[in-house]
């Protein structure tokens, strides 16, 4: 079990705590009903709504996807996914797990919709990004590193052939021009979202942008860290008064 948590990305902290917890019976009855309700909807890239999070179980949305780890192999394998494509889609698990560990400051998966995507066959890592199959791809920025243009270069040609896709989509906040006001022209962010051409201006997202960025859901503008352009930039926007955006853009992949 060790190994193939360490496989899936958990820290280590968080892959103690789950091998101690290990389910009860009954718990194990519960996973088994929601694995079975999860592997129905294989190959779907629909929203999903999971059953609430309980703290009082708090590894339970992660023992469901375990469960379930079988069957997206399974589903990987049939569709002649590459191993090394599978792997990296499913660390997202121990990607995010550690991210709410952080955030809520206790551990468990409480984003388990998100990650019902991954373990049904509706998302894929193809290299720095993530991609949700649909009329067009829907393009997902996840928090593994700098977005260099070589490497975006490269998942964007991976995903056109993988999905045989000649358009993708984005909503993001990285994608708000209002970036370009405090990043220097060459910067990866501003490199990336200029291949995209912007369609809706988007909700506010400054809930996003602190959550992304700080990794906190609400702080003091005065307390937070000023070490890297982007940090900087997202405080003096805010205490100027101003929103985070969070538009959509369209992108040609072919």
């Amino acid at each position: 079990m060790r190994d193939l948590l360490d496989r899936l990305g958990f820290a280590d902290d968080d892959a103690r705590e789950l091998i101690a917890a290990g389910p009860t019976d009954e718990q194990r009855q519960m996973i088994e009903r929601r694995r079975m309700k999860l592997v129905a909807r294989m190959g779907s890239s629909d929203w999903f709504e999971c059953s609430p999070f309980d703290p009082n179980a708090p590894w339970l949305n992660v023992w469901t996807f375990l469960a379930a780890l079988p069957d997206v192999r399974a589903y990987h394998c049939v569709r002649c996914v590459p191993d090394d494509v599978s792997w990296a889609t499913l660390v997202d698990l121990g990607r995010h797990t550690a991210i709410d560990r952080v955030l809520h400051g206790s551990a468990g998966l409480r984003n388990a919709a998100w990650l019902s995507l991954h373990f049904r066959g509706g998302i894929y890592e193809l290299g720095r990004l993530q991609f949700r199959a649909g009329e067009e791809l829907d393009v997902h920025i996840p928090a593994s590193g700098p977005l260099s243009p070589e490497a975006c270069d490269a998942s964007f040609a991976q995903a056109a052939a993988f999905f045989d896709a000649r358009a993708a989509v984005c909503t993001s906040w990285l994608l708000d021009p209002a970036l370009a006001d405090y990043l220097p022209p060459g910067s990866n962010t501003v490199r990336f979202q200029r291949r995209f051409e912007l369609r809706v201006a988007g909700r506010v997202a400054d809930a996003d942008v602190l959550r992304f960025v700080f990794q906190r859901f609400e702080a003091d503008l005065d307390e937070l860290p000023q070490r890297t352009t982007l940090e900087r930039a997202v405080v003096a926007h805010l205490r100027a008064g101003r929103h985070w955006r969070s538009p959509t853009g369209r992108l040609r992949l072919r």
